[in-house]
């Protein structure tokens, strides 16, 4: 099922953040082998007390492990190299109480060690964390398997061996070939319209078949900014042509763009056509009529799929990323480019005559909601794309126009998401040359490092160093992690300053190992590593002759709302950062979704650059 909004979840996860100290960590069994991983399936990893970030360090980079101990004085440790030489020794810093694991910790840093191979650990007293790497070219593995992710995503095009590898090849699933009942010609639902869309194409959403447009919005516009950042700043050859696992690798266009337009095809598919009532807008999301079984191969979905009623939301997530889109494909494609923006202009006007159109949160049968009563802040994030994109008055003051573009609460302590996007139109407006006056474009960018500064302080006053508060564990927490680092980065990208890049790269510490359950939740990656996300194909713990998770998937993370049977039965008076099992079935926190992993890689390819 996909991720409800944070906005529904939050009510419940604050009800339950101030619970007492985690139980001991369920038993995860490792990760598939993967380049990066150092066990194989069906074993079992012991959680050590020692966590460390369990793929391994940047050697100009940050280097801290957490260790769980009661002990009120500083302890010895010890950096070893594969051979069990100590290569680096110093005394832990007490941390004390963890609010969020309820873990007594103290933190060892070593990031004044120099040196890199493989097969480190680091040991205090007598315990020692699972073994990682040191190495310049650490990320550049996950990089590609994060990208690789949304590839596997796709709908409506057959998922090849060569690419995937022979494990996740699959035919297309979705283009109206029995028992699909979709995706080339779908109806409405009852009430909505009398006719039929041709809605192929794009990614499946998370663990289920459903696309939809507002998450789908925010995952494009993340991918394409990463290509985007990488651009400005020189980096950008690593997402070119031919350098991921994509079949239009070789046509010239730089693949990240190359998978992101598979997606902004679809968007644009979404949209109401002319001469139809509510033309320009955009359908809210197409999904099955009803819940299929777990698992359920995409080829094999025998359900009626319908399109849902248009909301401003989606018609604005449309209006931005078909903008960015205009922006970004122009050098590589003139004729797509000037698609996208006719597109983004149609969106942009139907949304203004329709500012009302509000998706309701009671439209989960078959599909999630992802109902958004507020869409002031995706007005805001449209206009400031196209404001970006072609400098037109009525777009600039549409973004000087929304309370938005002073708000202190563009950016908060639980990050954007897909329900709350304004920080999305600073980051374009605070990176983008636009005709801005320069002291509006320096408080933009002041805004953007207000907001790093304050993910700092939250990583510097918590045991595991997590840019999240206590309360904020809900469904989806490690995405929002991700979130956070990409604004981190962003603020390094606009003053050169090493604190930010540091947080930013510090982050991936937590989602690969350095947690309170010593759980990496990134698949393949680790010896303690997520192998059970929730997902109808990749879905080998229901059903042995389907795969696990390819390396590179995201689990959605600590939810301490307990929102599905598995963790409500299992997880009852979990500490908030413990409140996670890898449990197909626990898809509250345990399944993947498109917008968790496109942070994840635009983060991945911000660690794997040179600083």
């Amino acid at each position: 099922m996909p991720a409800p909004a944070l906005v529904s979840a939050l009510s419940a996860a604050l009800l339950i953040a101030g619970l007492a100290t985690a139980p001991a960590a369920p038993a995860a069994s490792a990760a598939p082998t993967a380049t990066t991983a150092t066990a194989t399936a069906g074993t079992v990893a012991a959680v050590t007390a020692v966590r460390a970030n369990q793929l391994g360090y940047l050697p100009d980079g940050p280097k801290r492990a957490t260790v769980v101990s009661a002990d009120t004085v500083p302890l010895p440790w010890q950096l070893k190299n594969a051979s069990g030489a100590v290569v680096a020794a110093g005394a832990t810093a007490v941390r004390g109480a963890d609010a969020a694991s309820g873990d007594t910790t103290h933190q060892v840093d070593f990031s004044s060690y120099s040196g890199s191979g493989s097969g480190f650990t680091v040991v205090v007293g007598g315990r020692g964390s699972h073994p990682f790497s040191i190495g310049a070219g650490l990320y550049a593995g996950l990089r590609s398997d994060t990208m690789s992710f949304f590839y596997q995503q796709r709908s409506g095009i057959p998922i090849e061996a060569s690419l995937a590898g022979a494990a996740y090849a699959r035919p297309a699933g979705h283009l109206g070939v029995a028992p699909n009942k979709g995706d080339t010609s779908v109806p409405c639902q009852s009430g909505v319209c009398d006719y039929s869309r041709d809605a192929r194409g794009g990614w499946y959403d998370a663990g289920d078949h459903g696309k939809y447009v507002v998450n789908g919005g925010v995952s494009t516009w993340l991918l394409v900014n990463s290509f985007e950042r990488a651009k400005a700043k020189g980096t950008d050859a690593a997402l070119g042509d031919s350098t991921l696992r994509v079949p239009e690798r070789g046509n010239g266009v730089p693949d990240v763009l190359d998978e992101a337009r598979w997606e902004l095809e679809f968007l644009m598919r979404m949209q109401v056509p002319q001469g139809r009532p509510l033309a320009g807008t955009a359908f809210h999301k197409m999904h099955d009529a009803n819940w299929t079984a777990l698992p359920t191969r995409p080829e094999q979905d025998a359900e009626r799929r319908e399109l849902h009623r248009p909301s401003t939301a989606a018609t604005l997530n449309l209006a931005a990323a078909a903008a960015q889109c205009a922006r970004v494909y122009a050098r590589y494609d003139a004729a797509f480019a000037a698609r996208c923006l006719d597109s983004a202009r149609r969106a942009w006007t139907a949304a203004k005559a329709n500012p009302g159109l509000i998706a309701p949160d009671s439209d989960g049968t078959g599909g999630g909601a992802y109902g958004d009563p507020t869409v002031s802040d995706e007005f805001y994030w449209a206009a400031a794309e196209l404001y970006a994109t072609t400098g037109e008055s009525a777009y600039r003051e549409a973004v000087t126009g929304s309370p938005w573009h002073t708000s202190a609460g563009a950016f908060n302590a639980f990050g954007f998401n897909w329900a709350e996007t304004a920080a999305l139109g600073r980051l374009t407006l605070a990176t983008v040359p636009t005709g801005l006056p320069a002291a509006d474009t320096a408080r933009l960018r002041t805004s953007v490092t207000t907001a790093a500064d304050g993910y700092l302080n939250a990583m510097s006053g918590q045991g595991y160093a997590v840019p999240l508060p206590a309360s904020a564990y809900v469904w989806g927490s490690n995405g929002q992690v991700a979130n956070n680092a990409v604004v981190m980065a962003t603020a390094y990208q606009l003053t050169n300053q090493q604190r930010y890049r540091a947080g930013a790269v510090e982050s991936l510490d937590y989602l690969l190992g350095r947690n309170t359950l010593g759980q990496s939740y990134i698949s393949g990656y680790g010896v303690q590593a997520s192998h059970n996300q929730h997902h109808r194909f990749w879905a080998h713990q229901a059903d042995a002759t389907l795969p696990t998770p390819p390396a590179g998937s995201l689990a959605g993370g600590p939810n301490s709302g307990l929102q599905d049977p598995v963790a409500a039965e299992k997880l009852a008076g979990c500490a908030p950062a413990a409140c996670y099992i890898d449990d197909i079935e626990s898809y509250s926190t345990n399944e993947v979704a498109i917008n968790w992993n496109a942070p994840l890689a635009w983060l991945a390819q911000f660690a794997a650059e040179p600083a």
